[in-house]
């Protein structure tokens, strides 16, 4: 993704206020939309992630989500789904189902809205080499077992624990 995508600008209370390109966003530190989608295979086991060395934020870190931002004037539902696709390398993947949103707070790193959403794919996935360096599908208990020992996003952490709150676990 270019530091010139246009995003959508938000408020704290979601409301489009404006658009902006994607690196003045991010050094600005203004609130924008991203998505969380969660993707089990047939046996229930989650995708997990290293994100490459390359990544524009939380370079090489662990996550348990594909996603990223919502473009301007694109919905929740429409970045999902093409987030998805695009980080599995899959096509016809099923509408990724909406769990939650909620305003996460990184500091220093910025504020974002962030809607969850969780989809099945029972088939193989190619994911971008541009954004996962390895990837898995672990079991709960094998994800679980790994929380303490790899270096997780911040963000996929906070929705990790919004999940297992709301009883998605």
């Amino acid at each position: 993704m270019s530091a010139e995508e246009i995003l959508d600008v938000v408020d704290e209370n979601d409301r489009v206020i404006g658009q902006a390109p994607r690196g003045e966003v991010y050094a600005r530190g203004l609130i924008h939309r991203c998505v969380f989608i969660r993707v089990r295979d047939a046996k229930g086991r989650t995708f997990v992630h290293r994100r490459t060395a390359t990544k524009l934020s939380y370079p090489s870190l662990y996550d348990m989500f594909v996603g990223g931002v919502v473009g301007a004037g694109e919905s929740y539902d429409e970045a999902a789904l093409r987030e998805a696709e695009e980080e599995l390398g899959v096509s016809g993947l099923p509408r990724p189902e909406p769990v939650l949103t909620f305003l996460f707070d990184g500091g220093a790193e910025g504020k974002w809205w962030s809607a969850v959403y969780e989809v099945r794919w029972d088939l193989p996935v190619d994911p971008q080499v541009e954004e996962v360096a390895w990837h898995a599908f672990l079991t709960d208990e094998e994800l679980t077992e790994r929380l303490g020992d790899w270096e997780w996003v911040p963000d996929g952490m906070a929705a990790y624990e919004r999940l297992r709150e709301h009883g998605g676990g």
